[in-house]
């Protein structure tokens, strides 16, 4: 039996968020990984690391990472004031986000940033994905002109580290399997470490262990049939255990149960993540696709917005097309435009010097349907209407179902490129009730369970229905900060 002040279940990135926080008032923490040292870091080692987070303009970014006085100067860093991101996500989650939750998420947010600099984490400009060369000028879009350097892997490697100098003690390959409960308060956790039962005993233990993505009997009962199907983006380890441990003693289940996040992913990618090559399934640049289903058909928008705004919810409509899978249509004059994962290695990928060729080398799809549809589509395209991939251009169609809004461009270029795609599900929007001001978890009756807190893709109520990219890691930032230091205050104050 070993104790603890504070005992943190999990270690991604919110996890050692609130470690850290809890650390820095003086407290003693351990944190408990159920897998090894090599796989641990949960969700957050996967993740592509962009940031979105509330900035009014480059002398806030500043804040967080260096940059040059001309390059800050002579570069649009595009903005995303409170308001703009209070838009987004009131926007994006049909206004259903926790009112509470989203105000302590995007106000804590650029503090959270640079509290993160300090404590390790460094950030770079997004070069790479979020901005483009306008007029001679690089412009930023998307609203999140930062990302981690070296993306999740990244971060979590970096606050490891100084967990580590910090004295935080890590015990790997041990899983937490139910919480130590009087009945009152909750005492510590029960955990399988490396096959034997053991006792943690604390003063306060913070779930951040995530949702239950990886878990397919879960998914089935909770997203519907089918979603048992669905390839995981991530960690193997993220099966729902702490939500259990949780709602075993009377929290309170909040959100989105039925929501999660998930993308176009590559068809034939591996069951779970692969740390190594965990960017190299990713499929975003749809936007400047057609993307066909089995009987030769469009089913999306797929330009409705900028990826990062529609990505995590487009997988789902992957997945309810027949046999879980769809094709993303390019041809030659968008070709140089696609992201660098379209040249990697285990694509799914075919090419032809014709759409009749095409159609014919497509597996699974109806050709005389395919050619139809793109047929129907190219005379749809407003040709007239300029096209610009660093802008919601409004090159769009017209009189064809579903319309494309932005984005347009025939499919008449040789050679032709079609890349196969399936569902990717990264995180579950279903999970615990939490107090936004201290991270403790809730009861049934709303109030809160003593010695309990949580962060991270466990709590439930701030992501319904779709989610804007770069949310997941600056909330695990946040909640994290709150768990970690709400659970110290509360020890601190005997």
């Amino acid at each position: 039996m070993k104790t603890f002040d504070v005992l943190v279940i999990g270690k991604g990135n919110a996890a050692l968020c609130a470690a850290l926080s809890a650390r820095d008032t003086g407290v003693e923490v351990g944190m408990l990984e159920a897998a090894t040292v090599e796989e641990s870091g949960g969700n957050s080692r996967f993740a592509g690391g962009v940031m979105r987070f509330a900035y009014d303009s480059v002398e806030d970014l500043q804040k967080i990472t260096d940059i040059p006085e001309d390059e800050a100067k002579d570069t649009d860093w595009d903005s995303n004031t409170i308001d703009e991101f209070y838009e987004d996500l009131y926007r994006v989650t049909n206004y259903r986000t926790d009112p509470d939750l989203s105000e302590a998420l995007i106000t804590k947010s650029h503090e959270g940033m640079v509290w993160a600099r300090s404590q390790g984490a460094r950030f770079i400009p997004n070069y790479g994905s979020q901005s483009k060369m306008i007029n001679g000028k690089r412009v930023f879009h998307g609203r999140f002109p930062l990302t981690v350097n070296g993306g999740g892997a990244g971060l979590v490697e970096d606050l490891t580290k100084t967990a580590e100098k910090k004295g935080v003690s890590i015990f790997y390959e041990t899983r937490a399997v139910s919480l130590i409960y009087d009945g009152q308060r909750v005492l510590g956790v029960r955990a399988k470490q490396k096959g034997e039962l053991v006792e943690f005993h604390a003063k306060a233990v913070i779930l951040a262990c995530g949702g239950f993505e990886a878990n397919p009997e879960w998914r089935t009962r909770y997203l519907g049939p089918g979603w048992e199907l669905a390839k995981v983006r991530g960690t193997r380890h993220n099966l729902g255990e702490g939500i259990k441990m949780a709602l075993d003693i009377g929290a309170c289940p909040y959100g989105n149960w039925s929501g999660r996040h998930a993308v176009s992913w590559e068809r034939h990618a591996p069951e779970f993540g692969v740390v190594e090559n965990s960017h190299d399934p990713y499929r975003h640049s749809y936007p400047l696709s057609i993307m066909i289903n089995a009987e030769g058909k469009r089913f999306v928008d797929e330009g409705e917005d900028f990826y990062n705004y529609t990505y995590a919810k487009y997988g789902a409509e992957v997945l309810k097309q027949p046999g879980q899978f769809a094709w993303q249509v390019f041809d030659a004059k968008v070709r140089p435009l696609l992201r660098k994962e379209y040249s990697g290695r285990n694509v799914t990928k075919i090419k032809a010097n014709t759409l009749e060729e095409l159609a014919e080398k497509m597996e699974g799809v109806n050709a005389k349907g395919f050619l139809k549809t793109v047929r129907e589509y190219n005379a749809a395209v407003k040709k007239d209407v300029e096209f610009n991939e660093g802008l919601r251009d409004g090159r769009c169609t017209e009189g064809i179902e579903p319309t494309k809004s932005n984005w347009a461009n025939t499919i008449d270029t040789a050679p032709f490129e079609a890349f196969g795609v399936t569902c990717g599900i990264t995180f579950t929007f279903g999970g615990l009730r939490i107090n936004h001001q201290t991270g403790q978890v809730l009861d049934l009756g709303y109030a809160p369970i003593p010695g309990l807190y949580a962060a991270g893709e466990l709590v439930g109520g701030i992501f319904y229905f779709n989610y804007p990219a770069g949310t997941g890691l600056v909330s695990g930032l946040v909640f994290g900060r709150i768990a970690g230091s709400g659970a110290a205050a509360a020890i601190n104050a005997g």
